[in-house]
């Protein structure tokens, strides 16, 4: 890494004065938008963080506050381990849609659904029910609106009205018993006022004053600070120590009634999930009042906007409203798709946006030799952490969003995970902004850099400069650690820092010298006692054993991929005409395939193949090969399933954040079913599998006429 520029001059009363006064000019603007005119450009969010800095420069210069500044009339916001339980009630999560238009979609889906089952000839559908019991008429669904608490959802067990056991959802069908840690929440009753069987489901939440005076403690110590009061909450119910847990007051919601078994009291089974809410009250659970019957999807959106307007009041944490069929005879005809119940659904608040100054760029170099630049910004809390980095991925990009050293943007996470700069506003440019020049040799090495052509016909050149030297240590470094990341030898125990410091010291300088490791060389190595040594020694020897596509990976080649090193792995010994058994064989059968001969396998393209013949065409990579070989590393031929070939000659394209299996899972069962995966959403993709806070391939998709799936689809194809 290396610093390009920098403009972190320390303020002064012109300097301030000046900064003062183009932020009130803005606020004002802002506002006048959005009040008078009712043409808002920007989130609330983003104005919002913009007068926070405005209040903060005035308390600092008080005498440089404008006389009509805008905060003068906007108010200032006044066990050794856990034991794995089996849950009696399978536990769900609800699907999520983030716009008005997404849940009025969702509504036509329960609609559809209604329509299917009311035609069965036995047993007819129920009609819709609404409060009390009352018919609403045909097509007409009564629903409750509730807050979506940001907490940890918890399973509470009672027996004959008696407290026995709580646990986390987990997957859903195994969760962690976390009895003891719940038994110190004073909201949790240990007995119930009915001699009843229950099993009640709500959310576990610690409130903002509690983390602040938590914090506040942490800080004296000098440990490190939980970033938001769900990570907070979510860890105290982790602590094997109940008196930790008790020593932090955490609190509940309670909101619905899985299993109910009344025995010999005189409680009547609840028809409406607002019955539910009244009898969990009576029951002595505490329950959250902030909830709204519903005749309609308009009433659930006012619902929706007031609380956007007024979540960051309460002192625990909002992030949406549940929204579920108020008719608990509905939600039982309804049922439950392979996730999610068919009749409730999340209805998520947007992703929080801000505004920060970008003080510096600084470029980084990558495993492949990449140039990329990042922006170093005023740190600033975002969807619930301190960011303090964006990347900007490339020059046009920066060309794109027109961005200088020293401009305020808007900042916003994509996928509520990475952070990522969005828009810059220029009317609050001082003058005194840089331009940013993207360097013109290696900032680790000072080698020369260029940017390459797309393909080795095409005369487009594409966005990313590289690094030309194969020898920059930037480069040997991210190779490194890409070779010994989870997707492919797995080393446990080396990470980043460790693989920095071997390779500085010098003892490792290539992929082979990390199985040549013995105890003696780590030992004398800050970082190393003995058993930390002893312990990687033990995790590099049981990393030796690999299957041939995570080897092949693990080599960092550039333009192969996972897909392309499955692909590669399915057809090399069509190609070769030739059995792979060893390294050895690799490093013999390899080097004979030409361009051509790749360019031959379905998915391979000219950038891919000219880096697999240009890399076993290097001579010290071979002997590297044969180095492994000699020190025991052994590759794995895994033999494909030639059966059950359900998704052959499909395309699958997958983005956002999957709720029942990890994006590798769902790769690995498409593969398996023979079809194929790809990186990029083109005309012969056949579906694009879409989860949570989908990026821009779902875009790409919909313009494309691509047809998208979600989990629930992908799952019934399967």
């Amino acid at each position: 890494m290396s610093k390009i520029a920098k403009n972190k001059a320390v303020p002064d009363g012109r300097q301030t004065k000046s900064r003062i006064k183009k932020l009130s000019e803005e606020i004002n603007k802002l506002r006048y938008e959005y009040h008078v005119l009712d043409k808002p450009d920007v989130t609330d969010e983003v104005y919002d963080s913009l007068t926070k800095e405005l209040r903060e420069l005035e308390a600092q210069f008080p005498d440089l506050r404008l006389a009509d500044s805008p905060t003068q009339r906007i108010g200032g916001k006044p066990l050794a381990k856990f034991q794995k339980v089996r849950h009696q009630v399978r536990q769900w999560s609800f699907d999520d849609v983030f716009s008005l238009e997404e849940l009025k979609k969702w509504e036509e889906k329960v609609q559809r659904f209604m329509s299917k089952i009311s035609h069965r000839p036995s047993p007819p559908a129920p009609l819709p029910v609404g409060e009390g019991g009352r018919r609403t008429g045909e097509g007409k669904i009564e629903y409750v609106a509730e807050v979506k608490i940001d907490g940890l959802k918890i399973i509470l067990i009672y027996k004959n009205g008696k407290f026995v056991r709580a646990a986390t959802r987990g997957d859903g069908v195994i969760g962690e018993d976390v009895t003891e840690n719940i038994k110190t929440i004073v909201s949790v009753p240990l007995e119930l006022t009915q001699p009843i069987d229950l099993v009640a489901v709500g959310e576990c939440w610690l409130s903002k004053k509690e983390l602040s005076r938590i914090n506040e403690a942490r800080k004296k110590k000098g440990e490190a600070l939980f970033a938001n009061s769900r990570n907070a909450g979510a860890g105290t119910i982790r602590q094997l120590n109940p008196k930790v847990a008790a020593s932090r007051k955490l609190d509940t919601f309670i909101y619905d009634i899985d299993y109910l078994a009344t025995r010999n009291s005189q409680l009547a089974t609840p028809k409406t999930q607002r019955e539910e809410l009244n009898l969990l009250k009576k029951l002595g659970f505490k329950v959250n009042p902030e909830s709204k019957l519903c005749k309609n999807i308009e009433e659930v959106e006012k619902f929706y906007q007031n609380w956007i307007g007024k979540k960051d009041k309460e002192d625990y944490g909002i992030d949406g409203v549940v929204l579920k069929i108020n008719s608990v005879e509905i939600q039982k005809a309804l049922g439950y798709t392979g996730k999610s119940p068919r009749w409730g659904v999340a209805y998520k608040f947007p992703a929080e946006k801000v505004t920060t100054i970008v003080e510096d760029i600084k470029v980084q170099v990558g495993r492949t030799g990449a140039l990329t630049p990042v922006a170093h910004l005023r740190p600033v809390l975002v969807a619930g952490s301190t960011v303090s980095r964006a990347t900007l991925h490339n020059e046009d990009e920066i060309k794109r969003l027109d961005l200088k050293i020293g401009d305020t943007v808007v900042l916003h996470k994509a996928g509520d995970v990475i952070p990522e700069v969005v828009e810059v506003l220029k009317n609050l440019r001082s003058g005194k902004e840089k331009v940013f020049h993207m360097p013109k040799t290696c900032p680790i090495c000072g080698g020369a850099v260029k940017r390459e052509n797309v393909g080795i016909r095409s005369l487009q050149v594409g966005a990313a400069r590289y690094c030309l030297n194969p020898k920059c240590f930037a480069v040997e470094i991210e190779k490194t650690i890409h070779f010994v990341s989870k997707k492919g030898f797995n080393v446990d125990g080396m990470g980043e820092k460790i693989v920095e410091q071997l390779m500085n010291e010098g003892i490792v300088s290539n992929f082979a010298d990390i199985f040549e490791l013995e105890k003696g060389d780590l030992e004398p190595l800050e970082r190393f006692a003995e058993k930390s040594a002893d312990n990687l020694i033990e995790s590099i020897k049981n990393s030796r054993k690999i299957t041939l596509e995570k080897f092949l990976f693990a080599l960092g080649i550039r333009h192969v991929g996972e897909e392309g090193s499955i692909l590669v792995t399915r057809n090399v010994e069509l190609i070769t005409q030739k059995k792979i058994k060893n390294l050895s064989d690799v490093a013999e059968y390899f080097t004979e395939i030409k361009i051509n001969d790749w360019l031959k396998i379905k998915g391979i393209g000219e950038k891919m193949a000219e880096s697999l013949v240009e890399w076993f065409g290097d001579k010290n990579n071979i002997e590297i090969l044969k180095r492994m070989k000699n020190l025991g590393v052994e590759i794995i031929i895994q033999k494909l399933q030639t059966t059950n070939y359900k998704l052959k000659g499909l395309v699958f394209v997958l983005t956002g954040e999957l709720k029942n299996f990890t994006r590798d899972d769902a790769k690995d069962m498409i593969r398996r079913l023979g079809g194929e995966i790809s990186s990029s959403v083109s005309k012969n993709t056949s579906y694009v599998l879409a989860g949570e806070n989908p990026g821009s391939k779902y875009d790409k998709a919909k313009k494309l006429g691509v047809k998208i799936i979600r989990e629930e689809e992908f799952r019934e194809m399967l």
